[in-house]
């Protein structure tokens, strides 16, 4: 009995020393077959911007838009997640630029009924959830501390907020704690079915172009550095660890898989987060075309309230500083004469390709912050505009922007892993196909997961979840609390 009890009480640590990784799949907003004009992507992301610079002291940094109107494929992420009791599928926009979950209200006023993404919109109503609480005024998330946007009280003595966008739209509600329901992710077939109580926002008011029905989802899910993030209310408590991870798919249908946790690949290099910035800030110091450094100066990319360089999932395309812009599309345009013909396209540098650009475009690094590179392959600084006198014309998918503001968006992390190690305070990424499985860490010790297949490694510990299954788990802890009281 003794040895039974020993056994038990060694099992039991590599039980409970497990960190539950939640995994979420992703959809392209608009299918790769949907063809939209690059001068409306530009305009988005103006607007994108907008909401992103809101955060900085000094007020909004307003964008200069250049483009094509040519159409080319888009890439936008959204997922679901379940809320309320009984739980509801909300649609909601992945969001690494900014910090709260919000989803729309049964009482929002001027809300979008339907989308042109091809989903059916749901409304949160806080009377049909029974573990649905106001967030009073009183509430620590009201102090001024957690404050991160215009946070008020109402008469009613709610905490309320208002977010105003520099392009005029915005979104107006209150602060609801209600139950987040998810899959955690235990070991080999042990996934849990989880939830937490979270605070999230309850949209009743929405203006500009979160009215258009064009592109419209349920809310959004920030994933931003902030206090009130989901990412940091799970980590706080210990549910998550303070690291997430995604992996978004370029082509075919798109998608993708985005973890509350981490995801492993030996190829991984990491860059240092820029301290005391509230968005991910890298410091970017050069860039190279084909092995060449640019004559850049590395000050156009140094960090202060209104510059620097931003990873953002929610912008489409890619934005560059005039100065480092034009040395980059010298260099291309360099590189490729004779074999690609450089042509403007409606204000964009375009290029002619009789062939693969593989086989004439070069390689591009961006080198950031201890020697970690970023090497982008012509498709991810191009886009596919179409044909032109028998040539495929492709376009730079980098924008020139008129600010201090360097901003990478799904251009440059599509088909890739993108690590947010918040708890070491550094991003990662290596080239992957993002239509495979990925494998994720669910310990700190670096046992892993294959999420997809969920098979797992070979160390005892893996051994021990593929042998017992999770209906035995029950079962043991009462054989435990039984052993223990004999020898009471």
């Amino acid at each position: 009995m003794w040895a039974l009890n020993q056994l038990i009480l060694g099992f039991l640590p590599v039980l409970l020393s497990v960190v539950g990784c939640a995994v979420i799949p992703l959809e392209r907003a608009f299918p790769l077959n949907g063809r939209v004009e690059l001068s409306q992507l530009v305009a988005r992301d103006q607007v994108r911007h907008s909401r992103i610079l809101q955060g900085f002291v000094g007020g909004v940094v307003d964008f200069s838009v250049q483009g094509a109107s040519d159409p080319y494929l888009v890439g936008l992420y959204f997922t679901k997640v379940k809320l309320g009791s009984p739980p509801r599928e909300f649609n909601v926009q992945i969001d690494t630029g900014s910090d709260i979950l919000w989803v729309t209200c049964s009482s929002c006023t001027d809300c979008p009924q339907s989308s042109g993404l091809g989903i059916q919109l749901s409304l949160f109503d806080t009377a049909s959830s029974t573990s649905a609480r106001m967030v009073s005024c009183s509430d620590p998330i009201c102090s001024s501390e957690f404050r991160t946007t215009a946070t008020q009280c109402s008469q009613s003595n709610q905490c309320s907020y208002s977010f105003q966008y520099g392009d005029g739209s915005g979104t107006s509600g209150y602060y609801v704690s209600d139950m987040l329901y998810f899959d955690a992710v235990l070991g080999q077939s042990l996934i849990a079915n989880s939830s937490a109580a979270i605070v999230f926002g309850c949209s009743t008011y929405q203006s500009g172009d979160l009215t258009k029905t064009d592109k419209a989802v349920d809310g959004i899910f920030g994933f931003g550095r902030g206090d009130l993030s989901v990412i940091s209310q799970l980590s706080s408590r210990g549910i998550t660890p303070r690291v997430f991870s995604h992996c978004l798919k370029g082509d075919g249908s798109g998608g993708g898989v985005m973890v509350l946790g981490e995801i492993l690949e030996p190829g991984i290099v990491y860059s240092p987060l820029v301290p005391s910035q509230p968005h991910y800030n890298l410091m970017l110091q050069s860039i190279t075309v084909n092995g060449q450094l640019l004559p850049i100066d590395p000050a156009v990319f140094a960090t202060s309230s209104n510059r620097g360089t931003i990873v953002d999932s929610g912008t489409t395309l890619a934005y560059l500083v005039q100065e480092a812009y034009d040395p980059f599309v010298s260099a291309i345009t360099a590189a490729v004469s004779p074999s690609a013909t450089p042509i403007i396209s409606k204000g964009n540098q375009c290029y002619l390709a009789p062939t693969s650009v593989n086989e004439i475009f070069p390689s591009v690094s961006l080198n950031f912050a201890a020697g970690a590179s970023m090497t982008l392959k012509p498709e991810e600084y191009l886009i596919r505009s179409g044909f032109y006198d028998g040539a495929t014309m492709w376009c730079f998918g980098f924008q020139k922007i008129q600010g201090e503001i360097t901003i990478l968006g799904d251009l440059v992390l599509k088909d890739k892993i993108f690590v947010y190690d918040l708890a070491h305070q550094r991003i990662g990424w290596a080239n992957y196909d993002c239509s495979l499985s990925v494998n994720v860490s669910i310990t700190s010790s670096k046992d892993f997961i294959n999420e997809g297949q969920l098979s797992v490694s070979s160390s005892t510990r893996d051994l021990l979840f593929k042998l017992i299954p999770l209906s035995f788990i029950t079962p043991l802890l009462q054989l435990l609390e039984f052993v223990e009281f004999q020898f009471l």
